[in-house]
C-alpha cells in the first residue's frame, strides 16, 4: 500500500501484472482490511484486486491466507470477496516432532549442533507450548524465533569463554534453548 490514495491502485495494478498468467499469493491477507481501519488504501487495493481478478479469471489465480478468524472477518467485509473466494483449505498446526524438525534444518543451515541433551529439553518446551498454543500459534515462525534467541543464548554464554573452539561455537547446550515464556 501507498503513502496517499490514487498511488495504492497503482502500486496493486504492477503486482498482478508481474503474476498474470501465474499466481498472486497475497499472505495475512486480512491486513488488507483491518478492524476499525480508518484509511481507505487497504479498500482501494482490494477494489483493484476484485476489478482485475474479474478482467483476469482465465489468467490468474489468486491465493490469499491467514489465520482462520482474520481471514473470515476479510471475507465477509465485501461480497466480492466472498463470491470469489470460494474455495478454503485449513491446515493444522505442526506437530512438536514436526516443529523440532524445523528447528534442526535451522541448526543444518546455519552449521550448529543440539546435544542430545538440547535436544530433549528443546522437545519437551515445543510439547509445552503445543499443548498450550492459542488461535495465534506461530508454528514456523515460533521454531525461527526461539533458534535466533538461542544463537543469541549461546553468543552470550561464549563471549564469556576464552579460548573458544570452533565445535564450540556451532554447538547448542541446554542453557542456549530459549523457549518463550507461558502466557
Amino acid at each position: 500500500m501507498a503513502g496517499y490514495i490514487g498511488h495504492t491502485a497503482k502500486q496493486t495494478e504492477k503486482v498482478i501484472e508481474s503474476a498474470i498468467d501465474g499466481v498472486l499469493f497475497i499472505d495475512e491477507a486480512y491486513s488488507l482490511k483491518p478492524e476499525g481501519a480508518k484509511s481507505d488504501f487497504g479498500q482501494e487495493a482490494i477494489d483493484t484486486l476484485l476489478k482485475r481478478m474479474e478482467d483476469y479469471r482465465d489468467r490468474l489465480v489468486v491465493i490469499v491466507a491467514g489465520y482462520s478468524d482474520e481471514m473470515s472477518r476479510f471475507i465477509e467485509s465485501n461480497p466480492g470477496l466472498q463470491s470469489r473466494f470460494n474455495r478454503y483449505f485449513y491446515f493444522e498446526d505442526y506437530l512438536p516432532d514436526d516443529l523440532l524438525k524445523i528447528f534442526d534444518a535451522l541448526c543444518q543451515t546455519h552449521h550448529f549442533e543440539l546435544t542430545s541433551e538440547a535436544r530433549s529439553i528443546l522437545l519437551n518446551g515445543l510439547m509445552e507450548l503445543y499443548e498450550n498454543r492459542n488461535k495465534n500459534f506461530g508454528n514456523g515462525r515460533l521454531v525461527r524465533n526461539i533458534f535466533e534467541k538461542t544463537i543469541e543464548k549461546q553468543s552470550s554464554r561464549l563471549v564469556k569463554l576464552s579460548n573458544v573452539t570452533k565445535a564450540e561455537m556451532l554447538q547448542l547446550k541446554t542453557e542456549d534453548i530459549a523457549l518463550p515464556a507461558q502466557r
